[in-house]
């Protein structure tokens, strides 16, 4: 008995949905490790324990929030364990996603195998060997592309050194291709609110690493011929430029005559401006104008593209996009009151269904769980609660400026919520699949009143 339970226990540590939220709990307690030595922190002694677990929680999480000022509070030894720690988080993230995406595969029969190769277009069984691979270059040269551009902009439009520009350039990359959120200026990254050669490439980066690797997996092999993406690479394309639109839209309608956001700007700076702010609720978390200063309306819709996020096993945080929009269709299919859920000419699996309906619901019940907490814990009004607590638990990293003057407990929670939110709907999602099996015996039919 007792080998038995060993033998359980083991296999309960190894099981594939919970290797997420243990490797992202060792992430953060070495990131909080490393921050609480005195090299790290700029001034005398090393940083108190929670200020170190909140910045290693928010960078290992790629979100973006801050109790300090992040330019000024670490020294460069500690810039570059927030830098290891949002490659790691951002990458991690992909990877493990990805890998679970296969475990899931392989656990099917032949038959659903087969099938899922066929809505995927993949080539063969086997031709996911060196995944981890393909995720690691695609980052990198992403990165690289990123940082090479913004090293030369830093270097010869703001006469910083070469050196100083290259670490500027390298950070950044990082951090917009990881949505972590981090900016090495005390003001972020407001500074260049209208320099396109900033802003562009960190929006190509966030894009990018939104975007999920399974989805640029198959653009590259598939092209941009949409008749022959699966279904899953067309919902995530279409639907996340629709959220595009919605949030440069939203940004640049509602906030064109805010006197402290984009009403000092001029026309090209407001596009851009727009852009930017309009991209960052996708997770990305950095942003050239104060959101603190925005009007009630435009942080609404921002709350609801952060709830959102980005694609499936990508560096962005969120219910996802995949799952947002299958419960749109799930919506329309009942109101025509049709039999299937048809997404692109394929019919949704029920599981499906159930799974991205448990993971929407449950997202709304940990950011309405934090909000309440964090209004019982401080004085705070709801808008910038919520919009915090939303925030957090999406990994985004956009704040209306309260975080740093939070009490100690309500700082808890925002950690609690970010780590959630991050490891939060790809472990429930890998969970529910992995735990489908067939029911030997049906209850009887039972219909109670709905609505």
């Amino acid at each position: 008995m007792l080998r038995i339970g060993r033998r359980r226990r083991r296999g309960g540590l190894r099981h594939p949905a919970r290797i997420v939220p243990i490797a992202f709990a060792c992430l953060i307690a070495v990131g909080t490790l490393l921050l609480m030595l005195p090299i790290a922190r700029s001034g005398p002694g090393g940083a108190p324990l929670l200020t170190a677990l909140f910045t290693a929680a928010s960078t290992g999480c790629v979100t973006g929030l801050a109790v300090v000022d992040t330019a000024t509070y670490w020294t460069p030894f500690g810039h570059v364990v927030q830098l290891v720690l949002m490659q790691v988080g951002g990458f991690g993230i992909m990877a493990l996603a990805s890998l679970l995406g296969l475990t899931i595969a392989r656990r099917l029969g032949l038959t659903g195998r087969l099938v899922a190769q066929h809505e995927t277009r993949a080539a063969g069984l086997g031709d996911l060997k060196g995944l981890l691979l393909r995720v690691a270059v695609f980052a990198a040269v992403t990165e690289a592309l990123i940082a090479i551009v913004l090293t030369g902009r830093f270097w010869v439009g703001y006469g910083y050194s070469f050196g100083e520009s290259a670490w500027l350039g390298v950070f950044h990359a990082v951090s917009g291709f990881n949505q972590g959120g981090f900016a090495l200026f005390s003001d972020g990254m407001m500074g260049f609110v209208g320099d396109w050669w900033i802003c562009l490439p960190i929006i190509i980066g966030v894009l990018a690493g939104g975007i999920g690797f399974p989805v640029v997996y198959e653009l590259s092999r598939r092209g941009m011929h949409p008749t022959r993406w699966s279904t899953h690479t067309r919902i995530t394309v279409y639907g996340s430029a629709a959220l595009l639109a919605v949030g440069f839209l939203t940004m640049l309608v509602l906030e064109w005559s805010n006197p402290k956001t984009f009403g000092p700007l001029d026309l090209p700076s407001k596009i851009l401006a727009a852009l930017f702010q309009g991209t960052a609720p996708r997770t990305a978390g950095l942003s050239t104008v104060d959101f603190g200063q925005m009007h009630s309306e435009t942080l609404l819709i921002t709350d609801w593209l952060m709830f959102i996020g980005g694609g499936s096993a990508s560096t962005a945080g969120g219910i996802k996009v995949t799952t947002f929009f299958l419960l749109a269709f799930v919506i329309w299919a009942e109101i025509r009151a049709e039999r299937d859920v048809v997404a692109g000419r394929r019919r949704v699996a029920e599981s499906t269904q159930r799974q991205a309906v448990t993971v929407a619901l449950l997202g709304v019940a940990f950011v309405a769980a934090g909000t309440i907490a964090l209004l019982i814990l401080t004085d705070e009004p709801l808008e910038r609660v919520f919009f915090e607590a939303t925030s957090a638990f999406a990994t985004v990293g956009l704040s209306t400026g309260i975080t740093p003057s939070l009490p100690p407990s309500a700082q808890l929670v925002l950690i609690i919520l970010m780590y959630v939110g991050r490891v939060g709907t790809v472990t429930v999602a890998s969970a529910l699949a992995l735990s489908e099996r067939r029911a030997l015996y049906r209850y009887p039919e039972e219909r109670p009143i709905v609505g």
